[in-house]
């Protein structure tokens, strides 16, 4: 068998989409099927992050030049059993394609993108989905948002969550604050969100909450801290902190890789995730498995990623996001109760689990069986995510 993987993310920091074609990607090594897969990349670094001896082809990082003609032609010349893209498949295909959808909030919330991307995602994912053979999505919110958007089929969706790198676990304080500091020239102690400046993360609305937070509660040093890659929706966010009176207490990072990423998991005292929309929400899990306490929204598919390991809050509401933040914050006792439950939390989800359960789909879609062993040891118990 020869599966193709639509890769073009890899290299590229867009987040979620990358973080979870390159976790795949490595777990197929892990679970031995290396041989079986071809990954389609396309940034000129992206072969030194594939598993070793994973095959791989150069695809255009132009969009249309990747959609229309080089995945097509190379679809034609290796002729592989199935198709693996995220949101948008090649215009044409004679191979079953399986499409990995997080969620719908182009059209749920076109309000969150700027109008031509909202279109272009609008259009494809519509017929990329009516397409495809099966769909992938990482929660039950976003398998219900789907139904009701494309009135697909139930038996055509399968709900695999994502999970959380082994790269996030918990450091010793003290080194993470200490690189923190000394790299980023950030002290703490300090609040941290991770997410892009886009509008659905809600900056404006945490560093509206973190204003009131410190009037309410003057004796609190926290700093705040936005971890996340700019895009065109950050001068608005800038903007918000230039203007803000506790300008000299927030932190805009930009993008900072993994490796980084879990210094400042480590290093903070909470984490904030006040996101309107999630098809998942990886942030949670990544603080959660560094052994950090969570507060997110209270909306979408965040209830299921956080369950009872995080307090919950309205996004749209500061006072409750100021409530979730200052009972973390002042209550010591709360605040080891959530880190040790997250950290039992993060361990219910498995980047390999998720990986095997992707290939089982890829398999059943081929019309072939998957070879033994079904998973590898690593995987977490079955009837957990």
């Amino acid at each position: 068998m020869l599966f193709s993987v639509d890769a073009h993310t890899i290299g590229c920091h867009l987040t979620g989409n990358e973080v979870y074609i390159s976790n795949l990607l490595r777990e197929y090594s892990q679970l031995g099927a290396t041989p079986d897969v071809l990954a389609l990349v396309a940034k000129p670094n992206a072969e030194a992050v594939l598993p070793e001896g994973m095959r791989c082809c150069r695809v255009s990082e132009n969009p249309f030049k990747r959609l229309g003609l080089d995945i097509p032609l190379l679809l034609r010349r290796h002729r592989p059993d199935l198709l693996h893209v995220q949101y948008t498949g090649p215009l044409f295909s004679r191979v079953p394609m399986v499409v990995s959808v997080h969620d719908v909030s182009y059209l749920e919330h076109p309000e969150y993108f700027t109008t031509f991307r909202a279109m272009q995602l609008k259009l494809t994912v519509k017929r990329t989905v009516r397409k495809a053979a099966k769909i992938l999505t990482p929660s039950e919110f976003s398998k219900t948002s789907i139904i009701r958007a494309y009135k697909v089929p139930d038996d055509k969706i399968v709900v695999i969550p994502n999970a959380v790198s082994s790269l996030f676990r918990p450091l010793p304080r003290d080194s993470a604050v200490n690189l923190v500091e000394v790299k980023h020239q950030i002290p703490g102690p300090f609040v941290l969100t991770v997410g892009d400046l886009q509008p659905r993360k809600n900056h404006l609305g945490l560093i509206r909450a973190f204003e009131e937070l410190l009037r309410n509660n003057p004796q609190l040093p926290h700093n705040l801290v936005m971890v996340g890659k700019e895009t065109w929706f950050a001068p608005q966010v800038r903007r918000a902190v230039a203007q803000s009176p506790v300008k000299d207490r927030i932190y805009l990072t930009g993008w900072v890789s993994d490796e980084d990423l879990r210094y400042f998991y480590g290093a903070c005292d909470l984490l904030v995730f006040p996101s309107f929309y999630e098809g998942f929400g990886l942030p949670i899990l990544e603080a959660m498995a560094c052994g950090r306490a969570v507060a997110c929204s209270n909306t979408t598919a965040m209830p299921e990623v956080a369950a009872a390991a995080g307090i919950l809050f309205d996004p749209g509401s500061t006072r409750e996001m100021v409530r979730a933040m200052q009972d973390v914050l002042l209550d010591a006792g709360l605040r080891a109760r959530l880190e040790r439950k997250g950290a039992q939390r993060a361990t219910m989800f498995s980047w390999n689990r998720t990986a095997a359960r992707t290939l089982d789909v890829y398999y059943d879609v081929a019309g072939a069986p998957r070879p033994q062993p079904v998973e590898s040891e690593r995987a977490v118990p079955a009837g957990r995510p």
